[in-house]
């Protein structure tokens, strides 16, 4: 093999590569219509090249510096600020006041306020995770994920926020909590769903709530989404009604096929077999990531990848889960799949840099910072 060959396939894990190639791809395909210019398709072309350049660009590099209390802060900080700004310039689509918008590309801070939720409990749990069973710690750490929690409700954007409070349990979980205080943490979270409902709620979000407790209840309303969605699955059969014909979505049934429903559009078009090799696709990704927490060099990089996973894992599980009807329309994107440049770009900058400390676990390349024991009080 040539040397330069050779040098750039150690530069990531191919498998991974290989892997999040063969989910963006049947994306696009999804949301073709093969019938002239399709803005989409062209546009979506070119998100998934950046992605793919973040992915190749932030794989190379090892991550000590985040491992520094005041770096982390200034991320955290930032993008808070960020959340914030969106109240007074944000673009509002859809009821939602989520996005910024210049010169036509629209921007969703909330993706990138993930990753940086993910990169902050993994430094916190990191320092304490050998006295995790104190409850203080679940607590400070609950309030950090509380702020942008509340900022992206406010906005609001109960999908996302649903998956912050994802990230931030699962990564208390990981952390090695004691039985009592899951508990505890359950409480808390049956709380604050109760105040949300009660204070927080758009009477349109109650109503995707109740419409999933009640499927058929008003499914010409705000069951029409899932309805459609259900029919677009099923009609897939096994073998599919082949790319670009998915009745469904080409005649426009399905609403939002390129976006929060592009999973519907394409079992409808794949379908039952096509379906389970688009989920051993994503059981790749989600397993390299499980391999790279195994043998990551400390605690800090082992936390951090179980936060990725944690959160491709639940916007995976509630978008297939809407698709098919069984958990309520939350309006998050498949990862690495749906149409939209702001959670390609932060899902590969996060699998890139999971990518880029497990390249340097496994060289062998121990390092110890100065300030990796310094807490975020």
């Amino acid at each position: 093999m040539p040397r330069s060959i050779s040098s750039f396939l150690r530069i990531f894990d191919v498998t991974l590569f290989t892997a999040m190639i063969c989910v963006l791809v049947a994306g696009l395909l999804t949301m073709s219509s093969f019938q002239g210019h399709d803005s989409y398709f062209t546009k979506q072309g070119l998100w998934i090249i950046i992605t793919l350049s973040v992915f190749i660009f932030s794989s190379r590099f090892e991550y000590r510096f985040l491992k520094q209390t005041r770096i982390v802060m200034t991320i955290y900080g930032v993008l808070l600020g960020v959340l914030t700004l969106l109240f007074i310039v944000g673009h509002i689509s859809k009821g939602a006041q989520s996005w910024f918008q210049f010169a036509g590309v629209a921007f969703q801070p909330s993706d990138l306020m993930k990753l940086a939720l993910v990169i902050l409990l993994a430094k916190y749990f990191s320092r304490r995770h050998v006295e995790i069973a104190n409850i203080r710690h679940i607590i400070v750490s609950g309030i950090y994920m509380l702020i942008p929690f509340l900022l992206v409700v406010l906005q609001p954007d109960l999908g996302s926020a649903m998956v912050l409070f994802a990230i931030w349990l699962g990564m208390v979980l990981v952390s090695g909590i004691s039985k009592k205080h899951l508990f505890a943490v359950f409480a808390v979270g049956l709380l604050i769903a109760t105040i949300s409902w009660k204070l927080v709620f758009k009477p349109y979000q109650k109503a995707r709530i109740l419409n999933f407790i009640y499927p058929l209840q008003d499914i010409r309303g705000t069951g029409y989404n899932a309805y459609q969605s259900t029919i677009a699955v099923g009609s897939g059969g096994l073998l599919g009604k082949g790319i670009g014909y998915g009745t469904q979505s080409r005649l426009n049934f399905l609403p939002e096929y390129k976006t929060d429903f592009i999973f519907a559009a394409y079992a409808e078009e794949w379908g039952f077999l096509g379906a389970v090799l688009l989920l051993i696709f994503y059981f790749i990704i989600l397993y390299k990531l499980s391999v790279y927490a195994l043998v990551a060099d400390s605690t800090f990089e082992a936390l951090f990848t179980y936060g990725v996973l944690i959160w491709l894992l639940t916007h995976i599980a509630i978008n297939i889960g809407m698709n098919i009807g069984i958990v309520p329309v939350t309006g998050i994107p498949l990862p690495l799949m749906s149409y939209g440049g702001s959670h390609l770009l932060a899902e590969g900058l996060a699998l890139g840099m999971c990518a880029g400390m497990y390249k340097y676990a496994r060289s062998g390349h121990k390092y110890h910072v100065k300030n990796e024991f310094v807490g975020l009080e």
